[in-house]
């Protein structure tokens, strides 16, 4: 197997790069020119013109010299991201937008665009690795710069998603892609990393919220909740809070608070003083995807499994049950696991699969 990104593509092939006109995807492009193959550039603007980058991604392009099509996507990505989003958070849960984009956008639409564009293949910044056998199997692996790692958010991706896919990114530090962004005299190579989903509020406050107002959907009302049953005081909707959140309850308890339990039926927030309330050793979780369906049809298997994007993997083991959900035990107790997240399993590099967290106990 091979970790070349462009393995099995024949000289001369079109590719289509998935483009912000940032450092990553900037590189990306040059690279797969770099290696002498047609490249062409697709943005995606999904929040309306007012919040897309135009001049930026035109001058990235230009500077480039590969020809850039924008797809205005803004009403499906409204119904197929927000608004999930936004039925998450109403729901108690703490969603991840980005893994739910990046397989029915980023590695969906834009690879559906790239196939009728006669593309042999989708380039995208993404930091990961993609391994490719004489085969034709695919299995996916960490970046190599542990701090930049993106393979937790693509873990949804179907292996024919991971066939079609080219990471050139993936083998690279960080450092040096602002490198080679810099000896290319693109002007992003300064620009500082993203880090908020794309459509948080710019001021910083609560995506959920902001989500609430946009959709003017009700959220559940309850009481704040204390562990031997004390009611503490009303809340005004359960969007607002997450599984492990200290500041911004409002409850005076004496000591610091956690956020132990969200009940989406009574609308009930439940706080906690204590944080080893916090801890859990098991969690359910629902709508798996496993590359390779060996895993899936195991009566257990153990794996390095990351709750949450920053968080480090930790040891556990995988049960696949008949209803098609997975027992997830960890090893040792775990900290606010948090319905809503994902659970990316993985077994050293190797992205095994993974699966939503729906609660936190059997």
């Amino acid at each position: 197997m091979t970790q070349d990104p462009f393995s099995g593509l024949p000289a001369g092939s079109g590719l289509m790069v998935a483009f912000s006109g940032g450092v990553d995807s900037s590189v990306a492009a040059y690279l797969a020119k770099k290696a002498g193959y047609r490249v062409r550039a697709v943005s995606m603007s999904v929040l309306g013109n007012d919040r897309f980058p135009l001049e930026k991604v035109e001058a990235a392009a230009e500077r480039l010299g590969i020809p850039l099509d924008i797809l205005d996507l803004s009403e499906e990505f409204e119904s197929l991201i927000m608004r999930r989003v936004w039925q998450e958070y109403a729901s108690g849960r703490t969603p991840n937008p980005c893994v739910i984009c990046n397989a029915l956008f980023k590695f969906g639409k834009l690879a559906d665009f790239a196939r009728r564009q006669g593309c042999a293949g989708l380039v995208t910044g993404h930091y990961a690795r993609i391994l490719r056998g004489t085969d034709g199997s695919v299995r996916l692996l960490r970046g190599v710069d542990p701090r930049k790692d993106q393979s937790y958010f693509l873990f949804g991706l179907s292996p024919a998603m991971l066939s079609f896919a080219r990471l050139p990114l993936g083998g690279l530090e960080k450092t040096r892609v602002r490198e080679t962004a810099a000896s290319l005299g693109l002007p992003n190579a300064d620009a500082p990393d993203s880090q908020d989903v794309c459509f948080a509020p710019r001021d910083g406050s609560s995506i959920g919220e902001m989500l609430r107002a946009k959709f003017t959907e009700h959220s559940m009302e309850g009481n704040f909740v204390s562990s031997d049953g004390k009611i503490l005081g009303r809340h005004d909707g359960i969007h607002a809070y997450t599984i492990g959140q200290r500041k911004g309850t409002g409850v005076a308890m004496g000591k610091p608070a956690y956020v132990k339990r969200i009940d989406p039926h009574s609308g009930n927030v439940y706080l906690t003083t204590d944080e080893s309330e916090l801890l859990t050793t098991e969690a359910v979780l629902a709508h798996p995807n496993f590359p390779h369906r060996e895993y899936a049809e195991r009566e257990s298997f153990d794996c390095t499994v990351r709750i949450r994007y920053r968080s480090r993997g930790v040891p556990a083991t995988v049960y696949p049950m008949p209803d098609g959900t997975l027992q997830l035990k960890f090893h040792e107790p775990q900290r606010a696991v948090t319905p809503g997240q994902a659970a990316v399993f993985y077994d050293g590099d190797e992205v095994l699969g993974g699966a939503w967290i729906q609660r936190k106990d059997p």
